[in-house]
């Protein structure tokens, strides 16, 4: 697991995070591979995974009643915020369009993590809200095209 500190201190995600915070990520971190075409989460299902994208490419989609692509996510990004924010479903669907590699954080190990240390929580809180709001202005410029 020590091997992933490396790995996570190099995310963007994690920029300039505290180091005595990464020994609280590294404990709920592992290694993942996608096959290009692979469903990683799908919306509705229980949601127990974060995901920072080191390689690859990776499509957001609504899968139903239809299929509609959100976004596009690639190296250095992050997938999936649900597990933190009740009912702890998964609010999309996400498949790999290519061979990706990703570093799997579990959900429930972060939000004990998050119980434990309030001021690991907050931080990593904050950081969730910059790329919730990058994905709601994605979204908002989105329906504007739709609709104008």
């Amino acid at each position: 697991m020590n091997s992933l500190e490396p790995i996570l201190k190099s995310h963007g995600f994690f920029k300039d995070l505290a180091p005595e915070l990464f020994e609280v990520i590294v404990g709920c971190a592992s290694n993942a591979v996608f096959k290009a075409g692979e469903v990683i989460l799908d919306e509705d299902e229980p949601a127990d995974k974060f995901y920072l994208i080191r390689s690859g490419k990776v499509s957001i989609y609504i899968a139903h009643p239809k299929t509609v692509g959100l976004q596009t996510l690639h190296e250095g990004e992050i997938l999936g915020w649900s597990w933190l924010v009740p009912p702890y479903e998964y609010r999309f669907s996400a498949r790999a369009d290519e061979p990706t590699q990703a570093v799997v954080l579990d959900g429930r190990c972060l939000r004990a993590k998050c119980e434990e240390n309030p001021a690991f929580g907050y931080e990593l809180m904050k950081r969730l809200a910059v790329v919730l709001t990058k994905r709601l202005e994605a979204a908002r410029l989105q329906i504007l095209d739709l609709v104008g």
